[in-house]
């Protein structure tokens, strides 16, 4: 059985490496494949571990309150009938409304907020000298002023609010558009982070594959 999935996989990377001619039969039967099976183990999840027992085994339990999401979730089937997907807009308003509120929730507490007081605490060099022992002071304190420089000229460069002066063009003010000139800066290093630690993770995959390959060629040959 091992064997059987070896040369499955051998076939579908071989598949998945067509595309270096282009668009291709080979390379569409490999996509539509993963395509099905990401759809067929999303449903599986989401019957398994949501609508199963978060709907169903409390309705059967007697909460009818869980009546409310049913209906809401029926709601949304009519969307699927252009005559009546507006009786649709209720389910689809409450479910654009929480994810919004999610999103926004989210944003604040667990990203402003939370990089409001790591900047805060990068100055407790009391706390500092005790969790990082073997880094001097001098150093703590440049971290720190990093850290509250690019936290402020980051949210500068976002800043958009702008004034007409002497019916000139809209525009920010000297302080601002200086403190977003410096953030652009800290946002080109972010984004190169991240573009490096992406592509070195598709070559390490890209490796990965090629040695399977060979090491599928060499067992083979013996």
């Amino acid at each position: 059985m091992d064997a059987v999935w070896l040369i499955v996989s051998f076939v579908v990377t071989l598949l998945i490496f067509s595309y270096i001619f282009g668009d291709n039969p080979l390379f569409r039967v490999a996509s539509y494949a993963f395509v099905g099976v990401a759809a067929g183990y999303a449903a599986v999840v989401v019957i398994g571990q949501v609508l199963v027992p978060k709907l169903v085994q409390p309705l059967l339990a007697g909460d009818l309150l869980m009546l409310v999401p049913l209906a809401l979730g029926l709601n949304m089937l009519f969307k699927l009938f252009p005559r009546f997907a507006r009786y649709s807009t209720l389910p689809m308003a409450v479910l654009v409304g929480v994810a919004a509120a999610v999103a926004i929730g989210g944003a604040v507490f667990g990203t402003l907020l939370g990089q409001v007081q790591g900047s805060i605490q990068d100055f407790d060099f009391a706390r500092s000298a005790v969790t990082q022992p073997a880094v001097s002071p001098f150093l703590q304190v440049i971290e720190a002023l990093l850290v509250l420089v690019g936290t402020v000229c980051t949210l500068a460069y976002f800043q958009f609010g702008a004034r007409i002066k002497n019916e000139q063009p809209p525009s920010r003010s000297a302080l601002v558009e200086r403190l977003a000139q410096i953030g652009s800066g800290f946002l080109a290093i972010t984004l190169g982070a991240l573009f490096a630690g992406v592509f070195s993770s598709t070559i390490t995959a890209l490796v990965e594959r090629l040695d399977f390959i060979q090491k599928f060629i060499t067992s083979l040959s013996r």
